[in-house]
């Protein structure tokens, strides 16, 4: 009796340990330079959006962002205390480690204790997990809730009982009102439950569960219809998609991409098991799978993919891996006497080949811009009472989310701000309001996006059309200083009395040597769900 409490107490210990190692791993590479000095775009809207109060934000769900509605009340909640940079993407750090040791747990409990540590290591030094648990946005902790549901999902099927059932819907429900992206998991699920051959009462219940689920997301799903605009800046993906995604759920190294793969195909190779029976490969591969699969392919004809919207399915990868390592493991027992130890020194050597990448993440020029960078420049050259055009409306994003750098000068074109206005960056004169004030002025700041100052840069908008106009009919511009991700340009009245040659004195920042993406990582510019 009492030998086999101390192996009970041992097996429990080895199965705490398998989790929470990958936990701690991965709060150690979140929290690894957190503050990194400078909020890009859709971290900016995020925080812009939080600090509103709740009527501000439920005001802004009825035109724009429903899909991160839930986030942002999150986000309100946490950015209330002290609101920064630390606190915006803490959050995504707490989602990461959640969701690394929901990956250790299915590995421990669909195989053993060092299946779910090797799972659980490998999930946390992925560089694609590394990168969204750093940023202001909702995907870390949709990851971890489609982990977490994965693993309801396995504890629910074996119960009789409906409190499992009910925290597997609840959890599955909360994820999708993170992002709507995420109800696909049910269709991983699915596939899940066809593999383990459940019997006809499993399937029930999960239906039923389905279903509530999807009528719980029924308001979400039709709101966000009348909101697609904000995706049309999608393209359509092709076999180009198909392999940076692979990359990025492997490693963008080869030296780690093909031994990789090859642990993945070594776990895939059919061994049988009993009807009802949840293996690692019936709950990982169609994880991993299902999901990405099912976007690129509705994406041919409705473009809606981005990798981001299906980091949750990360997760199956390196289950599989793990499996493709145990049996590796299980075939060489001589070469491999400790296995244990020989699969966490290879994931370490993975981390390590990696390792500059995720240095290099954590530069904030290596996102596609750098709102503090560009709040600098406006600090250092506009004095209170400046009078600034935002071109277009979005270029007033690093004034709200850098609020202090713009202090005291004239928004010219904005005639209600942002958080009344229900908008993400305030309601604007009409053409002819906006002329009327341009016309009262002999001088005025130009804040411009890049592409805003590109010959056939033609907007849709007509306030932003009459911006363009006005500005080259009646003024030149006389002083420009140009920073990655913004051109600040001053503007004097144009002479009356004599024809001038316009004359630009530029006075360019060296450009960072990085990217203009997150290495591996990045996306393309442009709004964004």
């Amino acid at each position: 009796m009492m030998h086999a409490w101390v192996t009970r107490s041992a097996a429990r210990r080895a199965e705490a340990v398998a989790v929470l190692l990958p936990v701690l791993v991965m709060l150690v590479i979140g929290l690894w330079g957190l503050d990194r000095g400078g909020m890009w775009r859709d971290e900016a809207v995020t925080f812009q959006v939080a600090r509103r109060s709740v009527p501000q934000i439920w005001h802004l769900l009825h035109s724009v962002d429903v899909v991160h509605g839930l986030y942002y009340l999150l986000m309100h909640a946490v950015l209330a205390p002290h609101p920064g940079e630390v606190a915006l993407r803490l959050p995504s750090v707490c989602g990461a480690a959640a969701a690394a040791g929901f990956v250790a747990a299915l590995g421990v409990r669909l195989c053993r204790p060092r299946v779910g540590l090797w799972a659980g290591l490998l999930y946390a030094v992925t560089p694609m997990t590394g990168h969204f648990a750093q940023e202001g946005r909702s995907y870390a902790l949709v990851a971890a809730g489609a982990a977490g549901a994965t693993l309801l999902l396995v504890r629910a099927a074996r119960s009789t009982r409906p409190g499992p059932w009910c925290a597997y819907g609840a959890t599955v429900a909360v994820t999708c009102l993170l992002h709507e992206m995420a109800l696909l998991l049910l269709l991983a699920h699915a596939g899940t439950l066809v593999l383990a051959r459940v019997p006809a009462r499993v399937w029930r219940v999960w239906i039923a569960v389905a279903a509530a689920v999807g009528l719980v997301l029924l308001p979400l799903v039709l709101v966000s219809q009348g909101q697609s605009a904000q995706v049309a800046w999608l393209s359509r993906p092709g076999l180009g998609s198909v392999k940076r995604l692979l990359g990025l759920f492997t490693g963008p190294a080869r030296l780690v991409t093909v031994p990789y793969l090859a642990l993945v195909v070594l776990a895939l190779r059919p061994a049988r098991t009993r009807p009802g029976t949840f293996s690692l490969q019936a709950v990982a591969l169609p994880l991993v799978t299902v999901p990405p699969a099912v976007l690129l392919a509705v994406s041919r004809w409705w473009p809606l993919y981005d990798e981001r919207y299906v980091l949750y399915a990360l997760a199956g990868a390196p289950l599989l891996a793990a499996a493709g390592a145990e049996r590796l493991a299980a075939r060489l027992p001589r070469l491999l006497p400790h296995a244990a130890l020989s699969g966490v020194l290879a994931v370490t050597l993975v981390f390590a080949v990696q390792l500059p990448l995720l240095r290099r993440d954590r530069v904030p020029d290596r996102r596609p811009d750098n709102l503090a960078a560009v709040s600098a420049v406006a600090h250092r050259e506009l004095r209170p009472g400046d009078p600034v055009l935002f071109l277009p409306s979005i270029a007033r994003r690093s004034a709200l989310a850098y609020p202090k750098a713009f202090r005291g000068i004239r928004d010219i074109a904005l005639s209600v701000p942002a958080p009344a206005s229900g908008t993400l960056y305030g309601r604007e004169a009409d053409p002819g309001e906006l002329r009327r004030r341009l016309d009262r002025l002999d001088r005025v700041w130009l804040v411009a996006a890049p592409f805003a100052t590109a010959p056939a840069w033609y907007p849709g908008n007509a306030t932003e059309r009459a911006k363009l106009a006005v500005v080259d009919e009646q003024f030149v511009p006389r002083e420009e200083v140009v920073r990655r991700g913004v051109t600040l340009r001053l503007y004097v009245r144009r002479p009356t009395y004599t024809p001038v040659i316009p004359t630009v004195r530029p006075r360019p920042e060296r450009p960072s040597a990085g990217r203009a993406g997150p290495g591996a990582l990045g996306s393309p510019p442009g709004p964004r769900r």
